[in-house]
């Protein structure tokens, strides 16, 4: 079995034992039994929001090479937290020895750095979990999305509603609705004639 696949099989174990610590809560009979259920808690949501800055990591990776402090310097930027080294290091390592990351020294500035790059698996692995996470996220807002009535776009906030024969239709903005009611005089005259 390729190393891609055996990864996909282990991030699929890892994501519903995750989810099944996430959801599930024990009823607390005393003090002690609320303080370990918070305990228990918040380090699931602490193990949970390290693998959300592994898949960051990876996201930093898959645009391209890069080294350790450029990951760090990016994920602060970009999501407005702190990653510690401790995280950034450890996983660049464990990436490496499943072969789904290289790299190679290469001076930077002054000095020399470990540029990391993914390799043809980590790239595949990236794309695998990608797509699983953009289908989790479309799962997640598809309740608060709405259809335009003209061209058909998903919208999820925003757009432009309008009363057209006594029914409140959504377009995902005003052109469309003009084009809407255009195409429906145009297709009333075609009928009348």
């Amino acid at each position: 079995m390729p190393a891609a696949c055996q990864v996909f099989q282990h991030t699929d174990y890892l994501l519903e034992i995750y989810l099944e610590n996430i959801y599930i809560a024990a009823e607390p009979f005393n003090k002690h039994d609320v303080s370990m259920a918070t305990k228990t808690k918040n380090e699931n949501m602490d193990q949970l929001i390290s693998d959300f800055s592994r898949f960051y990591i990876l996201t930093i990776l898959y645009e391209g090479p890069t080294h350790g402090y450029q990951i760090i310097r990016r994920f602060k930027k970009r999501v407005k937290k702190e990653v510690s080294p401790s995280l950034v290091y450890p996983f660049l390592k464990q990436l490496e020895k499943k072969g789904l990351v290289k790299h190679t020294v290469k001076p930077v500035g002054e000095k020399e750095r470990k540029v990391f790059e993914l390799t043809p698996e980590g790239r595949e692995l990236c794309t695998g979990l990608f797509k699983r996470f953009a289908d989790l996220v479309s799962i997640a807002i598809e309740p608060s999305l709405y259809v335009c009535a003209h061209c058909g776009c998903k919208v999820y906030e925003g757009g432009y509603r309008e009363m057209i024969d006594g029914k409140e239709l959504a377009f995902c903005c005003m052109h469309c609705a003009g084009s809407y009611k255009e195409t429906r005089n145009i297709a009333k005259k075609t009928a009348q004639k």
